[in-house]
């Protein structure tokens, strides 16, 4: 059976971990060859905590869908507070070229970088969704987190926390830039992702879906294509410049006009078989989105704008 673990403070990682007591009661920084406790058996543990990792080689191979990708270098993987994660029975690792940042919200939590968290939603992904760095990448970002390791091991003045947060956010921005390059890559499998979030939504819609669960929510889409609702609004934007919920709203509002102007359907019937609980919400985001109501659409299609 599966223990749960939950760990509250930079403390209480150090000492899950077997490491050192930490030199900041706040952030930290360490090697997989310091940690001199292995997990035994399979753990749930949940995070007060963000963490930033990154993978060697010898410990990276992640699968996407059913493709499996192996990689030469390294995965950074991002984990926000209050999320759980399933850690695989593991012996402690001599030799790593990986790492992992933890640092507690109240590190950032009088900074600007507090405010930006939310732009970083690669903390939301899935594993499977992690970073994969070339060697250039890797040595940047590997800089800059030992950066923060030998700030953390200095003497505590008014400068510390805003060095710390600063490196961290030039970190993250770092991140952001490999993961926009990543989207690139992988135009094929993203491209693939498109067409089966098409599919999926002209599938939801040929049955009784949407009279019975509503209008699909990007949490549901992501779940079944086998992605995360961030990773996959994100994927979205990158190659449409719409996010996954903006994208939804667009294909209602297709299937909208096409039912409109082809059958001799009530507006209130067509919003509900749209998946709508009110009418008056379908006729909103149809007005929102194409300058006219459902009702002067069907009287005069070249209405819109």
């Amino acid at each position: 059976m599966t223990n749960t673990l939950h760990i509250t403070s930079i403390s209480e990682l150090h000492a899950a971990l077997g490491l050192d007591a930490p030199a900041h009661p706040l952030v930290s920084f360490f090697h997989p060859s310091q940690v001199k406790q292995g997990i035994t058996s399979s753990v749930k543990v949940c995070f007060d905590l963000y963490l930033i990792s990154l993978k060697d080689s010898a410990h990276c191979t992640i699968g996407y869908g059913n493709t499996t990708y192996d990689f030469d270098i390294g995965t950074m993987t991002f984990l926000a507070p209050g999320q759980e994660v399933v850690i695989e029975a593991t012996e402690p690792l001599e030799d790593s070229l990986g790492w992992t940042i933890a640092f507690h919200p109240q590190l950032i939590a009088r900074s600007d970088l507090s405010s930006k968290m939310s732009q970083f939603t690669f903390f939301e992904y899935q594993n499977s969704e992690a970073l994969h760095l070339s060697e250039r990448e890797r040595v940047m970002v590997t800089d800059i987190a030992s950066s923060i390791g030998n700030e953390t091991e200095m003497n505590m003045d008014k400068h510390t926390q805003s060095l710390i947060c600063s490196s961290i956010e030039l970190l993250l921005k770092y991140c952001s830039r490999f993961y926009d390059r990543q989207f690139i890559v992988r135009a094929d499998l993203n491209h693939d992702y498109m067409r089966r979030f098409n599919q999926f939504l002209d599938s939801y819609y040929q049955g009784e879906k949407p009279f019975e669960q509503g209008i699909p929510t990007v949490q549901y889409c992501g779940k079944e294509i086998g992605l995360s609702p961030y990773y996959l609004s994100d994927l979205i934007k990158k190659e449409t410049g719409k996010t996954a919920l903006e994208h939804i709203h667009l294909f209602l509002i297709e299937r909208a006009k096409s039912q409109i102007l082809d059958t001799s359907d009530s507006i209130t019937q067509i919003a509900y078989e749209l998946g709508f609980e009110y009418p008056q919400h379908f006729s909103k985001l149809f007005k929102a989105k194409t300058g006219v109501s459902p009702r002067q659409f069907r009287n005069d299609p070249t209405a819109t704008h």
